[in-house]
């Protein structure tokens, strides 16, 4: 999700008017990591 990107791309980015799509986008892109981790756990103990 973290990619290299010029000053003002960055600046453009975090400009917008509400925080509210990236925490979205953090937790689906979290609980995602998360049960996919899990998913491997189960198959690899099964």
């Amino acid at each position: 999700m973290v990619g290299v990107q010029s000053e003002k791309q960055r600046q453009q980015d975090f400009s917008a008017s509400s925080p509210v799509p990236f925490i979205i986008a953090g937790i689906i892109f979290t609980l995602f990591f998360v049960l996919t981790l899990l998913l491997i756990v189960f198959w690899v103990l099964a």
